[in-house]
């Protein structure tokens, strides 16, 4: 006899309750009250409610978004207009958010997030598109954020987007004036083996120890471990107030719900602004293993640094892994070298199953941003003075015919290389877990990217390695590539 599949986490276990906030959308005018329920009936309602359902779907072990929205389908979520402010009613809502029929109180706090950032700041910030080119909610995702409402119209683009992540991050309560740099963003895959989230949790427990906060993309697996790490360093030291801060995007919740360790969660519009808070935000960055969506964010990174307007800006990044990773981290610094050129390794370090070491150098360099930002008089809490290149902010529409169109040709300036090469494994997270991309390869087929054979050759060499490691998905043994690769001579 076979054994039987295991039940999914609340696969068929859901509850109706209707759920108050707590925070700033406690006191709202029936005006905004108003103008909220409005937002929500049109055309971003379907958006809100797929972000809710990630964040209900705490204990989730799936990565697959349209896993998700098919097995709560019936899944409902309203504004409900009260003379004290508002409420949210639920149907069929997952049970593993609630204990004993009241809901956990971290789930709460996401969930109100997610509406203030979807629905509310779409509403002060942005002009929505109408939906009157006949997408669906999957394509919809990707164009309502557009038309930013600033006036500034004597202002670039760069300067706009600029403003915009810092009025997200403002409106999120997460930029604190008058505190010490002290912000470490913690990037790495969700799908690592148990040995290498216990070393990110162990990091993270030294970052706690020296009083340093953490930032992940508030996921499970390396944006998971350095925040419970954190949370026993602080509790050792007596400090209060920790800050576990989540920085998410629409495309990628579902596939990344907030962990329950995350006590400031912000859903920035689309990737591109996502990335841009988190280097504005942190003031050092460590990467452990992962996947391509780890690549995709050291690619922005570093392509971010290695442009001429940086070279004041000190931003302190270190790679790291545990002896069980047998390397990764040099194979990611061979495959940088042979697509961005030597010059790279100015820009991190490598620093191998040593955690202590790991947040010594990052204690240091944070120490160093701290008179960096003192001598620049820039600001401590958002790094106005990074130059971010316009290449690196302008949204990529994944679809075959621009992935097949990036140039990646050793031709290019680094900087350059670096926003195609970014934009490529941005498209290859996009047909893994992202609705659209998952849709549009089940449809079409896999992408198809086009390039130098040297360049073909070390991505292709780099993808095999993390599908052999099971870096792609979490259900490692069903993994399918949404890429293929084409040499040009």
């Amino acid at each position: 006899m076979s054994p039987s599949k295991p039940v999914l986490p609340c696969q068929a276990s859901t509850l109706d309750t209707s759920i108050s906030p707590n925070g700033s959308l406690e006191l709202l005018s029936q005006a905004e009250v108003e103008r909220l329920r409005g937002v929500a009936r049109g055309a971003l309602y379907e958006l809100f409610r797929r972000c809710a359902l990630a964040v209900l779907n705490c204990d989730d072990t799936s990565d697959s978004a349209e896993e998700v929205y098919q097995r709560y389908p019936d899944f409902q979520i309203e504004i409900v207009q009260r003379t004290r402010g508002i409420k949210l009613q639920l149907c069929n809502a997952p049970a593993c958010a609630f204990v004993d029929g009241v809901i956990i109180s971290g789930i709460r706090e996401h969930l109100f997030a997610v509406l203030r950032d979807i629905v509310f700041v779409s509403s002060e910030l942005y002009r929505p598109l109408e939906n009157g080119h006949g997408e669906d909610a999957g394509d919809m995702i990707q164009h309502n954020f557009e038309a930013i409402r600033f006036d500034q119209s004597d202002v670039d683009s760069a300067e706009a987007v600029k403003s915009l992540v810092f009025h997200v991050l403002r409106n999120a309560g997460l930029l604190q004036p008058k505190v010490l740099p002290r912000l470490v963003v913690c990037w790495g895959g969700h799908a690592i083996s148990r040995d290498e989230y216990d070393y990110s949790k162990s990091v993270g427990y030294q970052l706690g120890l020296r009083g340093l906060d953490i930032c992940t993309g508030c996921g499970p697996g390396a944006m998971k471990g350095p925040m419970k790490g954190a949370t026993i360093g602080h509790a050792k030291q007596r400090i209060q107030g920790g800050r576990y801060i989540g920085i998410s995007e629409p495309g990628i919740i579902a596939a990344e719900s907030p962990n329950p360790i995350v006590n400031h969660l912000v859903v920035l519009p689309d990737i591109e602004k996502r990335l841009e808070a988190f280097v504005r935000l942190g003031h050092g960055v460590i990467v452990f293993p992962g996947g391509v969506g780890t690549l995709e964010e050291i690619l922005f990174l570093l392509g971010t640094l290695m442009h001429p307007a940086n070279k004041d800006i000190h931003v302190p990044v270190i790679f790291t892994e545990p002896a069980c990773s047998q390397g990764y981290f040099r194979k990611v610094d061979a495959f940088l070298v042979n697509t961005l050129g030597e010059g790279v390794r100015a820009f991190y370090q490598i620093v191998e199953a040593d955690p202590v070491k790991v947040a010594q150098v990052m204690k240091t360099g944070i120490d160093k941003v701290s008179r960096n930002r003192r001598k620049s008089r820039d600001a401590y809490y958002y790094n106005w003075l990074l130059h971010i290149p316009q290449g690196m902010k302008d949204p990529f529409d994944v679809t075959h015919k621009t992935m097949a169109g990036l140039t990646l040709t050793r031709d290019l300036p680094a900087e350059e290389m670096a926003v195609n090469l970014r934009r490529a494994f941005s498209g290859i997270v996009a047909g893994n877990v992202k609705d659209k991309g998952v849709r549009l390869v089940r449809e079409l087929g896999p992408f198809e990217l086009r390039g130098e054979r040297a360049i073909m050759d070390a991505m292709d060499g780099l993808l095999r390695d993390f599908v052999a490691d099971g870096r792609m998905k979490l259900l490692r043994e069903q993994y399918n590539p949404c890429y293929t690769m084409h040499p040009v001579s």
